[in-house]
């Protein structure tokens, strides 16, 4: 008998211990469910965007951009459907958005046709009510912010935070390092213009205008020659003529190039004596797509730099 009593009462043992565990398990499960977000359970969260909260997908897998936030999103690693023309174009986009739609703001039938779940957008956009009504969207207002802290702001939206920080944090360190080396080799005073010709014009540009100025005046703390920052500097560009070239090019020229622009100005005996000119010290970059500020453009940038400053 006590053979048999043993055996029975060791496996009610078990059989009480397996319920008992898994009562805790559901009621764990069931707790944590309560704590989370409700948005979250839902497939939203909530994004307090410059205009106040909006629910949008916590995983969006159709985004439309309108706003030039292109490189942002792909570096997130967020499917896309349909961008605006500038993105379309840029080069250095190509292999990502090859089979990507081109849409505007004001094409309303093909956004509807490419059953967007969130669309991204500039404030000045167009139709932002009619888009609203196709999927959520939500707006930046270029420049408000800068451009570190817009990829982060798009992390947020994207429910991808950590992975915008992440980034943002090695970048800086790699440029910032990059820059230390740079001021080693040609020079803690030696100053860099960076200029740009575009349908017929000339432009120089501050410290936060894209083309790179981002990364070699905030990150690398390169110095710009004094004329650029009375001129440019507040503003962000200046439009000047060849023949005042000269007093703004520094010891060094980042020429934002775009093939199909007036150029002509570079034969002229004004600009070939241009010490930065006669010296081997303008680095001729690809102006299409230079106008971006988002990480894929932003490691493009950085990696020309080191190339053409440090020669590796």
């Amino acid at each position: 008998m006590k053979k048999i009593l043993v055996p029975f009462i060791l496996l009610l043992v078990l059989l009480i211990s397996a319920c008992s565990n898994g009562s805790e398990v559901k009621e764990d499960k069931n707790k944590k469910e309560a704590e989370a977000p409700k948005e979250e359970q839902s497939g939203t969260i909530t994004y307090q965007s410059e205009n106040g909260p909006i629910e949008v997908p916590a995983n969006p897998q159709r985004v439309i951009l309108l706003s030039g936030y292109t490189g942002n999103v792909i570096s997130l690693g967020v499917n896309i459907v349909g961008v605006d023309v500038w993105s379309k174009n840029n080069p250095t986009f190509a292999e990502e958005l090859k089979d990507v739609e081109e849409v505007s703001d004001e094409s309303l039938e093909k956004i509807i046709e490419l059953e967007p779940d969130l669309i991204i957008a500039g404030s000045t956009s167009k139709n932002i009510d009619k888009l609203s009504e196709i999927a959520p969207t939500v707006t930046y207002t270029w420049g408000k912010v800068d451009y570190l802290t817009q990829h982060i702001e798009l992390g947020k939206l994207l429910n991808k935070e950590n992975e915008a920080k992440e980034w943002v944090e090695g970048f800086k360190a790699q440029a910032e390092a990059a820059g230390e080396e740079i001021r080693a080799k040609i020079g803690e005073d030696a100053t860099v213009t960076v200029i740009e010709g575009y349908d017929k014009q000339l432009y120089v540009f501050g410290d936060n205008w894209a083309r790179g100025t981002e990364i070699l005046y905030q990150s690398m703390k390169l110095k710009m020659p004094e004329k650029v920052k009375e001129m440019a500097l507040k503003e962000g560009y200046y439009t000047l003529s060849a023949e005042v070239l000269p007093e703004f090019a520094g010891d060094y020229i980042v020429f934002s190039k775009y093939a199909d622009a007036d150029s002509s100005f570079q034969e002229t005996e004004t600009y070939k004596n241009i010490p930065a000119v006669k010296n081997n010290r303008v680095f001729e970059m690809e102006g299409n797509g230079a106008s971006f500020t988002d990480p894929v453009t932003l490691e493009k940038q950085l990696a020309f730099f080191k190339e053409s400053f440090l020669g590796n």
